[in-house]
């Protein structure tokens, strides 16, 4: 092994609960942007740790602790069989995002669960987490913190766009990187289509063959938050303060809400990638074929996919690399992306 490769396991749980993406990746630390994907999986979660995720948010201070240890210790398991299955033989460090219950930074709250600490004593290894909450102590959104990542490793890019649970993007303008929430996406699609008994909308099937809810997508274009300036990121409980209702009262028939819901997210999208050709799209909704078309109808630009290996993992990858710039003591949240009072190095470091 040459002294200037890291290797490292990414492990990200995204909001919309498709499961655990566990990536082990070798870093250059002479150049970042030489990194390798070795072995990367997505563990689905059972029925009973998406519904104790999903409702973590209404538990006591004091459960919600006693669950971030019981979680810290399912992460860490977790991670120990993608190590035996893949027989991994030397790890340097893991790099754990947890999983966001809480996101209310306005009022300086973020909460990611997952105790580092029960992670490092399973797999006797240095553990990197909590890469939010300093953020927030800083005044900044706590959120997105992929950009850092884009900057780094994806330059070649205009546009870094996520489609997970939400849509995100980042962005060089004037010598600095720009990043937001643009809006919800995986974890509006699946909650409506799980009324179907499915767990996604296999390539947006299901949306395409609904009709559209002409006043319903006005509505949805109107909220306030699309007109507020970043940084500004979107949360769990924005959803369920702002869209729910909104869909509930004015539509029931869910293939006419999946597809007027697609519509409202391609028209907030090509708002911000217009015309642009250098678009890297990952999470999962870069595989539901019709968000795609209608994102490409609105912008006006051809999307060219990368490997589904990086659509998948891109995040976990970002992750791991974070946990390498805390370990290296070098900047790993931008001041311009999140709003905070400074660039910093985020995270907590746990020695085995």
């Amino acid at each position: 092994m040459m002294n200037n490769d890291v290797f490292s396991i990414g492990v990200m749980s995204g909001t919309s609960l498709d499961g655990i993406d566990l990536v082990y990746v070798k870093f250059d630390t002479t150049n970042y942007q030489n990194f390798k994907i070795l072995h990367a999986d997505t563990i689905a979660y059972s029925t009973e740790w998406k519904q104790l995720l999903q409702n973590a948010i209404h538990n006591s201070k004091k459960e919600i602790a006693q669950f971030d240890v019981m979680y810290g210790k399912f992460l860490g398991q977790t991670i120990q069989n993608f190590i035996s299955n893949h027989k991994i033989d030397h790890v340097d460090f893991i790099a754990s995002h947890g999983h966001t219950i809480l996101h209310e930074p306005d009022k300086g709250i973020t909460l990611q669960i997952g105790d580092g600490k029960e992670i490092a004593k399973i797999i006797n290894t240095k553990v990197v987490y909590d890469f939010r909450t300093q953020d927030v102590k800083l005044g900044g959104q706590g959120a997105p913190l992929v950009p850092v990542g884009d900057d780094l490793l994806f330059s070649q890019y205009d546009f870094c766009l996520n489609l997970g649970g939400f849509s995100n993007i980042s962005f060089q303008q004037n010598q600095q990187r720009i990043a937001f929430d643009i809006c919800p996406v995986n974890i509006v699609l699946n909650h409506y289509v799980n009324k179907l008994g499915l767990a996604y909308d296999d390539q947006g099937d299901i949306a395409a063959s609904g009709k559209l809810n002409h006043a319903l997508l006005e509505q949805l274009n109107s909220l306030e938050f699309y007109n507020k300036q970043p940084p500004k990121s979107l949360g769990l409980e924005w959803v369920q303060e702002n869209i729910y209702p909104l869909v509930d009262k004015m539509e029931q028939d869910v293939p006419v809400i999946l597809n007027t819901f697609v519509e409202h997210i391609a028209i907030q999208i090509s708002k911000v990638i217009f015309n642009s050709d250098s678009v890297l799209v990952t999470g999962g909704g870069a595989f539901n074929t019709y968000l795609m078309q209608r994102i490409q109808f609105y912008a006006s630009n051809q999307i060219d996919l990368v490997s589904e290996e990086l659509i998948n993992f891109k995040e976990a990858v970002v992750f791991s690399f974070l946990g390498l710039l805390k370990l290296k003591d070098e900047v790993n949240c931008l001041q311009s992306v999140t709003g905070a009072s400074k660039n910093h190095s985020s995270g907590v470091v746990i020695l085995p």
